[in-house]
């Protein structure tokens, strides 16, 4: 296996390192200690219990990652920066090995803690989408022709081959910024295992984009899309991950710009005009869906909004209500060069309201949120109102007991695709 995809969610890693952890904390902390060294200790694990308080607060002030930070960070956080300070305190008036030990001790502490916080959120499945290496790189089957929307369901007429494999296929490809110029990370591919045979069929087209910070990984929507295409003889629409915050992990608000450049033109214009250059997808907007959670939602809706001749369905997944709705006066600034008037017009409702009469007609909006993230959950059902009110099909759902974290993206999954699947032909209605 290749390292950087190593399970940090599922499988035993997370757990063994904090009991790597835990057992190097005890070897410091049992010992004949000097009342000077006890103090000192302690005094550090103090001022680091501090520093992580601080850290959070400032962190979640911010929204830093789009919305206050949940509670389990905070009890993650402090106790970790904690007993760093203890093992670093202990350094004090002790032996060479001890201090050899100590220092591990903090690194240990400091990676278990990491890997608990990222547990915790659920969204970084593997070690590279942890610190942002890119899945390999995947190879893409030649396509010979462009296909045209099937005079049937492909549920009805395809039947899968023997020995066909039981999962897709996952992996990378570098999407040429050829009109816009973005200086895109790579994009994740996924292909289900009705791609993966000798002469598929044409299958449906899923754009998936991440949230700030992230990384384009398609792990997540991978996982969900097996677990149908293992019930649906293999049938899945073919994935693309695109990196609309740029190599630089920037919030882009989906727009073009002269501070982070064209990231509206690099999904819309280069990835669409690539997936069908070297895709075997149905070449028709009724089988393609914009799609997206958080950060990526709220780019899914509005791309849907101002581009309705691309895609007939959207599944905006914890979406932002608005692109740049984390830091509205930055953005304001930065994005559109102080036009407040832009930035208004930019807001999907805005682009849904202005649009003419009949432009969503037979367009698919799916709408979720964690149930217990009530920010979301009002932004979701402004957006639906306003999707409802040009003409679209609206499904509204709230993942039970998510907050915006891994729960609500892998419920978000689950409901969006089993509305889609008949939609898009892979299941009966």
């Amino acid at each position: 296996m290749d390292l950087w995809q190593l399970p940090v969610i599922e499988g035993p890693l997370p757990g063994a390192t904090l009991a790597v952890a835990a057992a190097l904390f005890i070897v410091v902390a049992v010992r004949r200690w000097r009342r000077r060294a006890l103090i000192w200790a302690l005094a550090s694990a103090g001022a680091g219990a501090v520093i992580g308080y601080l850290t959070c607060k400032i962190v979640s002030e911010a929204k830093v990652f789009g919305t206050l930070l949940p509670p389990f960070v905070w009890h993650w956080v402090v106790p970790v920066f904690a007993a760093v300070g203890f093992v670093l305190g202990a350094l004090q008036g002790t032996r060479a090995w001890r201090k050899v030990v100590s220092v591990a001790a903090a690194v240990a502490i400091l990676v278990a803690g990491a890997l608990g916080v990222n547990l915790a959120f659920g969204l970084n499945p593997t070690l590279g989408s942890v610190v942002g290496v890119a899945q390999p790189e995947i190879e893409i089957p030649a396509v010979e022709a462009s296909s045209a929307a099937p005079s049937q369901p492909l549920y009805q007429t395809w039947t899968p081959p023997a020995g066909m494999a039981l999962i897709g296929k996952r992996g990378s490809q570098i999407i040429p910024a050829t009109s816009s110029g973005f200086a895109a990370r790579p994009a994740g591919i996924y292909l289900p295992p009705a791609a993966l045979v000798k002469d598929p069929p044409a299958l449906p087209l899923v754009i998936m984009m991440m949230g700030h910070p992230g990384t384009p990984d398609p792990t997540s929507i991978s996982s969900a899309l097996d677990g149908f295409a293992a019930h649906h003889q293999g049938l899945a629409p073919i994935v693309i991950v695109p990196d609309q915050l740029g190599e630089n992990v920037a919030d882009t608000a989906c727009a073009d710009s002269d501070a982070y450049g064209k990231a509206r033109t690099y999904v819309t214009v280069d990835v669409v005009a690539w997936a069908k250059a070297h895709l075997n997808v149905i070449q028709d907007p009724a089988y393609w869906t914009i799609a997206g959670y958080s950060n990526g939602g709220g780019c899914a809706i509005t791309f849907g909004a101002q581009s309705p001749q691309l895609w007939k369905n959207i599944l905006d997944i914890s979406g932002e209500p608005y692109p740049g709705s984390e830091q509205p006066a930055n953005i304001t600034k930065i994005i559109y060069g102080g036009n407040a008037s832009a930035f208004e017009a930019s807001k999907p409702v805005n682009i849904l309201a202005a649009a003419a009469p009949g432009s969503y007609q037979g367009m698919n909006a799916i709408l979720t949120a964690g149930g217990a993230d009530p920010e979301y959950i009002k932004g979701a059902d402004m957006l639906a109102k306003a999707a409802g009110a040009v003409g679209m099909n609206v499904v509204r759902y709230n993942v039970p007991g998510a907050g915006h974290t891994g729960d609500a993206l892998k419920g978000g999954l689950a409901e969006g695709i089993r509305v889609l699947y008949p939609i898009l032909g892979l299941s009966a209605p």
